[in-house]
């Protein structure tokens, strides 16, 4: 016959069911903190696809830990819109972005049926180039520079700026600032060989428009100097203005970057930003 039962085999078998009933309430939070937040970001889509014009719902994602934590206040840190391969002007295939800061809006508004409706403290409106939309420019000038097959863009530091100049660049290069230069490599013939050839170039954003002004052409491994017909073919071709038009939001590019390899960055902030019913004009800043 069996004894009774010990009183630490009880204990063990409450706190079991109490460990396994906090963990059953945790997992029906976390599924209702996502449901809840796909809702909103589906009305987010749909307000930025009419507000942006886009072909369909762009790629939406609240930021922040616990999406129903800020639903409680009306207050979230981050939402980010994303939007690939819409065309714009000559660009074909570029992304567009636009992050807003601060957002303020009941629940309500976010994930209701209807559009949805919010205010941000401060937004961003991006548009992210591949170099390929780079590369048609460049190709179509001509010259040795119409035998580029492939461009790519790298981000400069201040040793890769003083290395161009040991290999015989002009020392007034040292000026140059890496947070607004790009390196691109243009892979194309030399001499009968197929080469990889690099253009050092400042980034300029000027009345909404991006320029592209090379400032140095060499070999891109020897940091060797290229023949002059590629050379002054390169420093022709590699300096193209490209107008984005009009951000996200309105906003107006004020500058540009290389945020990461292969990526060529066009960017504008504005302050104040309603989206919806109630949008007025946001306010562009510098």
């Amino acid at each position: 016959m069996g004894g009774p039962d010990r009183p630490g085999t009880d204990r063990r078998g409450t706190v079991t069911r109490v460990v396994a009933a906090v963990l059953a309430v945790a997992g029906l939070l976390v599924l209702a903190d996502l449901g809840t937040a796909a809702a909103a970001e589906s009305g987010i889509a749909r307000q930025m696809r009419d507000r942006l014009g886009l072909p369909e719902d762009p790629a939406v994602r609240v930021h922040g830990f616990s999406f129903l934590a800020q639903a409680a206040t009306g207050r979230y840190d981050q939402v980010e819109v994303a939007m690939r391969r819409v065309p714009i002007g000559p660009l074909r295939t570029p992304e567009i972005q636009a992050r807003f800061h601060g957002v303020r809006a009941p629940l309500s508004d976010l994930a209701g049926s209807g559009p949805a409706s919010f205010r941000a403290a401060a937004a961003e409106g991006i548009v992210r180039i591949g170099p390929m939309d780079v590369r048609r420019l460049v190709v179509a000038d001509g010259g040795p520079a119409a035998g580029v097959e492939r461009l790519t863009v790298e981000e400069v530091d201040a040793n890769a700026i003083d290395e161009t100049v040991r290999d015989g660049g002009d020392p007034a290069l040292r000026g140059l600032d890496p947070r607004t230069a790009g390196l691109f490599v243009a892979e194309m013939p030399v001499d009968g060989a197929d080469a990889r050839v690099a253009v050092l170039s400042s980034l300029l954003v000027s009345d909404g428009s991006l320029r592209i002004v090379p400032l140095d052409v060499r070999e891109y491994e020897t940091g060797d100097p290229v023949p002059d017909a590629v050379h002054d073919s390169l420093m022709q071709a590699m300096a193209v203005e490209i107008d984005p038009g009009t951000l996200p939001l309105g906003v107006t590019p004020t500058s540009a970057s290389v945020p990461e390899f292969n990526v060529l960055e066009i960017s504008g902030t504005a302050r104040d930003v309603s989206i919806g019913e109630a949008a007025g004009s946001a306010r562009s800043t510098s």
